[in-house]
């Protein structure tokens, strides 16, 4: 099972660990194309800070984010599962499972990033500022930069088994499964049920709770059919749509009484 995460606006501070060293990321196909980003973004924030607040779109209050920016390939880097935070990862809370389902964490799940493309848990990496949704003066809209890149190297992460994607719209833009793979996978909502809503704080926490559900019991559903009975064993209430073509991806929606 491969685990499609969005990553935290909000992140840890780095730390004082050793610094980035991207030739270690997971992925390496991806290597190239985090270089590119990279570069830009430590030139662009290196420079005229307004600028980079501007292409950033930062406000006031995170100017400190500019001068982060600018020291990314000098400052500590930690496992990207301590930086990401936030409602999701606050849900998921891998500090706190057990020793065998944060083995499982580190083979299945996989966050997303506009400037690394996608991680494992246990990469190290810096804290930074930077968001899929960024154009930036020379490469141009993120998730379009990261299409090639991610298109040849996805593929073959998510091997044959269960694809469960819980990523946001802007950062779905930059993989979308196709084939084979897009009909062993499955992209979920939570609706609160009496009003059958998207309510983004507990859509976040309850994707949270879902993969920590995952993870600690220890399922590894092969298949979108297997993920709902699992789901539901799990005491969630769940409506899937299989595709109605080839190529396209099941649909589940998760059904929530109340929003915490």
């Amino acid at each position: 099972m491969l685990v499609l995460l969005p990553p935290s606006e909000g992140k840890a501070a780095s730390g004082r660990g050793a610094a980035l060293e991207l030739g270690s990321l997971s992925l390496p196909g991806l290597t190239d194309a985090r270089e590119a980003v990279l570069g830009e973004l430590v030139e662009l924030c290196a420079g005229d800070e307004e600028k980079a607040r501007e292409v950033l779109g930062l406000s006031e209050g995170l100017r400190g984010e500019v001068a982060k920016n600018a020291g990314l390939r000098t400052a500590g880097a930690r496992p990207a599962g301590e930086i990401y935070t936030g409602v999701l990862y606050d849900a998921l809370g891998l500090a706190s499972l057990d020793a065998a389902a944060k083995r499982r964490a580190a083979r299945s799940l996989l966050v997303f990033s506009g400037l690394w493309g996608a991680v494992r848990v246990t990469d190290r990496i810096p804290s930074y500022r930077c968001s899929m949704g960024v154009k930036l003066p020379g490469l141009g809209a993120l998730a379009g930069h990261w299409r090639a890149p991610m298109a040849e190297v996805l593929p073959e992460a998510a091997g044959d088994g269960l694809v469960l994607d819980l990523r946001s719209a802007a950062y779905a833009a930059a993989w979308k499964p196709k084939g084979e793979v897009a009909g062993r996978t499955a992209t979920v909502r939570v609706l609160h049920a009496p009003t059958r809503k998207v309510v983004s704080h507990f859509n976040k926490a309850t994707k949270g709770r879902i993969v920590r559900s995952l993870l600690s019991a220890g399922t590894a559903p092969k298949d979108p059919d297997a993920l709902v009975e699992a789901l539901r064993d799990l005491g969630y209430v769940v409506e899937a749509e299989a595709p109605g073509k080839a190529g396209r991806s099941w649909s589940l929606d998760v059904l929530v009484e109340e929003v915490h």
